[in-house]
C-alpha cells in the first residue's frame, strides 16, 4: 500500500498537502492565532511599509500608531476612514497555501529553500502594494471598497500565488528539470 502512495504521484501529492494542511491547522489555528503575535507582526510590518508607499507617491498616510489595536491595525491615506487589516488580510494564510504546494510538490530541497523565502517576500510586496492600491480606491471612490477587496484585488493576488506555482512546477522544482532532460534530444 505504502509503494502505491508513492510511486502514484497525485496521490503522494494530494496526501502530503492534506498532511501539511492539518500541521498548518494544529499550528496556526490553535496555538498561533489564538496567541495573535505573529498576526500583529505582519500587521504592523504590512502598516509602516504600506505608510511608506503612500508617502512615496504623494499623499499623508494616516498616523498607524495611534489606530493599531490588538487584532486590527488601520492603514489609508489621512483624510479618509482608512483600511482595517486583519488577520485573514495580513497575508499569513496566503504564505501557508504557497509554502504547502511548494513543500508538497516534488523538487530539489536546495531549490525550495531559495524559492519559498522569495517567493514569500514578493506575496508580501504585493499584499502592501494590494493596500496602497485599496488605500487609493478608498481615497477617489470610496463606494467602491467592498467590490475591490472582494473581487478585483482577490483575484490579483491570487492569480500571482497560483503563477508562483506554476513557476515552481514547470520552471524550478527538480521534477520539471528531469522532465526537461527525458525531453532532451542528442
Amino acid at each position: 500500500m505504502l509503494k502505491y502512495i508513492t510511486e502514484n504521484k497525485i496521490l503522494f501529492f494530494f496526501i502530503k498537502a492534506f498532511g501539511l494542511y492539518l500541521f498548518w491547522y494544529i499550528l496556526y489555528d490553535l496555538w498561533l492565532h489564538p496567541n495573535s503575535n505573529i498576526d500583529n507582526i505582519v500587521a504592523e510590518n504590512l502598516a509602516f511599509w504600506s505608510s511608506l508607499v503612500i508617502k512615496a507617491i504623494g499623499f499623508l498616510p494616516i498616523d498607524t500608531h495611534a489606530v493599531s489595536t490588538e487584532n486590527v491595525t488601520v492603514i489609508g491615506i489621512d483624510g479618509t476612514h482608512g483600511l482595517w487589516v486583519g488577520d485573514p488580510c495580513n497575508g499569513i494564510t496566503l504564505f501557508a497555501l504557497f509554502v504547502g504546494f511548494i513543500i508538497a510538490y516534488p523538487g530539489k530541497v536546495v531549490n525550495k529553500l531559495w524559492f519559498i523565502p522569495l517567493g514569500m517576500i514578493a506575496i508580501h510586496i504585493l499584499n502592501i502594494l494590494r493596500i496602497v492600491g485599496l488605500s487609493l480606491v478608498v481615497y477617489y471612490a470610496p463606494e467602491s471598497l467592498a467590490f475591490n477587496h472582494t473581487y478585483t484585488f482577490t483575484i490579483i493576488v491570487y492569480s500571482f500565488v497560483f503563477s508562483l506555482w506554476i513557476l515552481w512546477a514547470n520552471k524550478i522544482s527538480y521534477y520539471s528539470f528531469q522532465k526537461k532532460q527525458n525531453n532532451t534530444k542528442y
